[in-house]
């Protein structure tokens, strides 16, 4: 997954404690359109399931862990989001499963656009073909058939 990159937030620490910052064009390689936050995530339940036509996001777990699969239809990675200094940036069309929240994790994303549901691929079927890609199977399916 070589289109997937860890990013490093600037960080200060001193007596009073940490401060992060991350700066569109600077920190992330694009200027944010829309900031969200993914929370108070039930136990074994996933988030994500989806692709956007051009929307790049950055993701880091401000608090607790979680963990990233990422496809781009041939390729899968893993990604473990666990320090709030650090995010991985998604560009776009690539095919992401969220999912084992730690319990009270909050995952942040920041975006390069508003959101716009027409602009998702919401199945894996609708992201192959727009990926001109044959048919492949779901790499995210749990046991008994379940993304």
């Amino acid at each position: 997954m070589d289109d997937i990159k860890w990013l490093d937030f600037q960080s200060t620490v001193d007596s009073r404690g940490r401060l992060t910052a991350i700066e569109g064009g600077t920190h992330i390689p694009f200027q944010i359109a829309r900031v969200f936050y993914v929370h108070e995530v039930s136990e074994r339940t996933d988030r994500g399931g989806h692709a956007h036509r051009d929307t790049d996001q950055v993701l880091t777990c401000v608090y607790g862990s979680m963990k990233v699969d990422a496809s781009d239809g041939s390729r899968v990675g893993t990604f473990v989001l666990d320090d709030a200094t650090k995010g991985i940036y998604v560009p776009r069309m690539i095919y992401v499963r969220l999912y084992d929240f730690s319990p009270g994790a909050v995952l942040l994303v920041l975006a390069n656009t508003v959101y716009d549901r027409t602009r998702s691929l919401r199945s894996w079927r609708e992201y192959l073909a727009a990926k001109g890609l044959s048919d492949a199977p779901e790499p995210f399916l749990r046991s008994g058939g379940q993304p």
